[in-house]
């Protein structure tokens, strides 16, 4: 009787557990269908491209079963094959679009950085200005990088004094800048997290978790609260200003 008992809290945990991955799985094929209308309207290239790729891969691969006297144990390899390469290209595609309408948005470099992937240990607006200018604190294996979005003429400040101040807390730990933009010298949004990923790794985990001790310590000193993602563009910034004047 008692083991009875005991397996029926069991049972229904099983099935809460795997109702709740039922329902998180049709969510995501649910996001995916959107973000696909979405793209496909926007993108008038992408479903010729995905057919395209599931196509060409299946009959590339039925070719070559041809030669070993298999293309049809090989076409649906190909088919398989193809429908993960076209979904591939869908991913990217995505990507794409989405970089291209943050680019040069306030919030948009926090808004990357957000989501990196691996241990990044990521603070936003460390130092800003009223015009929503941002420098951004990232501390990962290479060691300190600051970034910095905004106009040019005056992150060059705020890098200058977030480096020298973190520098005395750091010790030889490098201290990396990178400044967003399309400009010469700049790194572009898109290639934001790719060129933090290529930086050399210059320390470990247990140096990272010094390092973030120390300066958690610092704070921030932000002259203004960074939209959520990116903001808009042409959006009216007299608002975010008059919040900062009555803070």
């Amino acid at each position: 009787m008692a083991k009875g008992t005991a397996g029926k809290p069991d049972k229904q945990v099983k099935a809460a557990a795997k109702s709740a991955r039922r329902q998180a799985s049709k969510e995501r094929r649910t996001q995916l269908w959107q973000a696909f209308q979405m793209q496909r309207k926007e993108d008038k290239a992408l479903l010729p491209l995905m057919i395209g790729t599931l196509v060409g891969t299946a009959l590339i691969l039925f070719v070559i079963g041809l030669f070993f006297n298999a293309e049809w144990f090989l076409l649906p390899f190909g088919v398989v094959l193809g429908a993960l390469l076209a979904f591939v290209l869908f991913g990217r595609r995505v990507q794409k679009n989405v970089y291209a309408k943050a680019d040069g948005q306030a919030g948009a470099a926090a808004w990357a950085l957000d989501n990196m992937q691996g241990q990044w240990r990521v603070q936003k607006a460390v130092a800003a200005t009223t015009q929503l200018d941002a420098v951004h604190r990232v501390i990962g294996r290479p060691g300190v990088i600051l970034v910095a979005e905004g106009a040019p003429h005056r992150v060059k400040s705020l890098l200058a004094q977030e480096k020298k101040k973190i520098s005395r807390l750091v010790g030889d730990t490098p201290i990396y800048d990178v400044v967003i933009g399309n400009e010469e010298g700049q790194v572009p949004l898109s290639k934001l997290q790719r060129h933090l990923t290529k930086l050399p790794r210059n320390i470990d985990t247990g140096r990272m978790d010094t390092i973030e001790s120390r300066l958690s310590a610092l704070g921030s000193r932000a002259g203004a609260p960074l939209p959520k993602g990116p903001m808009p563009a042409g959006a009216k910034q007299r608002s975010v200003q008059r919040t900062v004047r009555r803070r």
